[in-house]
């Protein structure tokens, strides 16, 4: 596996592989934008050194604070709902509410697999969703439905809650925390599957809470365990990601306008353009089954069943775009003299991130690597951002600094391989 610093082959240019080239029409155009040069390499005596990437006080402060304040609604939160179910009951829903949790996350993971976003990002929008979006839903509702109720004269209460209200409400709660966000930490939100990572993390958490209330409803009803284990096969084991799919279409539309880092007004305009679909969905699966199907098997697979499907089918295409810009961007660095080919295929290609991962843990270096990958993935979009003319006025001086630690990462790599050789 080489390491080496040295010039990639010019003959390569910025051609992709077949196998990597994007499938959506939204990736290319925005590939296409004005030719911007990577920096020029230095000479061996002006190498950087490699320090880490620094970030701002004021910011870690403010991500921690909106940490802390999610954190303190949950536990308000918790405190209500243990006194609304009382401890035993909530132990066991909340049991039962880590299965679908379970699945959403795995899910979540697997799309979030090409570019991690940071952790502090992902524990707020979990707490966000099941703590503070929960508050607004239960703070709000109640006057929402008294409101829709007058203005929707003679609808049934059983239809103006779940097809109204609900989508109305839960929409606008979660979608809120996505919004933040994209305030708070838009050097990571990149794209369209960033903001389907950070609104997914959110419905993920909102439907753990309100799996728990739905339990221990039905623990309650004269059904008794049969009533809740009809509750737990449906929410929990036929339709987990619901809320996942509501609000990722929010998260769907933040995204592809932060890809070309429109922030402020045009941010909260593209908020509620992305509610639309959000609510849409939302009304569409709980009204289906209220309004139009009386049997919910008949419903799931002619209605749900293929809409997951249609989401599964764009979250791959979007995630096989974002391979192939990596691709393309960091050819780029490879034609500049900061990468080599190999190393190229390393960051770009799953193939080559396996092999070199299992290369690395053979010599002691999977941390490195591990990291060497992670600069290099954030160093393509903000080359991409770059190269499309929608860059913020930082992302130059973050470009060389990414460059830097992409210098530093493979240099513990090689100190590692050669301590582990002699």
């Amino acid at each position: 596996m080489s390491m080496n610093s040295g010039r990639g082959h010019a003959g390569r240019g910025n051609h992709v592989p077949p196998h990597l080239q994007p499938p959506l029409g939204m990736w290319q155009q925005v590939q296409d934008g004005p030719p911007v040069p990577p920096p020029a390499r230095p000479s061996a005596g002006l190498r950087p050194t490699g320090r880490k990437c620094s970030h701002p006080v004021g910011s870690t402060v403010v991500n921690a604070l909106l940490i802390i304040v999610a954190g303190l609604v949950l536990a308000g939160v918790a405190v209500l709902v243990t006194a609304q179910l009382g401890t035993a009951a909530l132990v066991l829903c909340a049991a039962l509410a880590l299965v679908p949790l379970g699945i959403c996350l795995a899910g979540i993971r697997w799309v979030d697999r090409w570019d991690p976003e940071p952790r502090g990002a992902l524990v707020f929008a979990f707490l966000w969703g099941a703590g503070m979006s929960v508050a607004v839903t239960l703070l709000f509702g109640p006057a929402v439905t008294a409101l829709l109720s007058a203005g929707l004269d003679g609808a049934s209460p059983d239809v103006v809650g779940p097809v109204f209200q609900a989508p109305l409400v839960e929409e606008i709660a979660k979608g809120l925390g996505v919004l933040v966000l994209a305030f708070s930490r838009r050097t990571h939100f990149d794209g369209p599957v960033d903001g389907i990572v950070y609104a997914g993390t959110v419905a993920a958490g909102f439907a753990f809470t309100e799996n728990i209330l739905y339990f221990g409803s039905a623990l309650t009803d004269p059904a008794g365990l049969g009533g809740l284990i009809t509750v737990f096969v449906m929410r929990g084991i036929f339709s987990p990601f619901a809320h996942v799919m509501f609000t990722g279409a929010l998260g769907f539309v933040l995204g592809v306008v932060l890809a070309k880092r429109r922030t402020g007004g045009r941010l909260v305009g593209a908020f509620l353009v992305g509610l639309v679909p959000a609510i849409a969905g939302h009304m569409l699966w709980n009204g289906g089954l209220v309004v139009v199907f009386t049997d919910f098997f008949s419903f799931y697979f002619l209605v749900q069943l293929p809409l997951f499907l249609i989401v599964i089918a764009v979250v791959l295409g979007l995630r096989r775009a974002e391979r192939a810009v990596t691709y393309q961007r960091l050819a780029e660095y490879s034609a500049s003299g900061w990468l080599t080919d190999r190393e190229v295929e390393m960051v770009a290609s799953p193939g080559g991130r396996s092999s070199a991962l299992a290369w690395a843990a053979r010599v002691g270096a999977a941390p490195a690597m591990k990291r060497f990958i992670s600069i290099g993935v954030r160093l393509a979009f903000v080359r991409q951002r770059l190269r499309a003319g929608h860059a913020a006025a930082t992302d130059p001086q973050l470009e060389l600094q990414l460059l830097h630690d992409l210098d530093a990462a493979r240099g513990e790599i090689i100190s590692a391989a050669s301590a582990r050789r002699f």
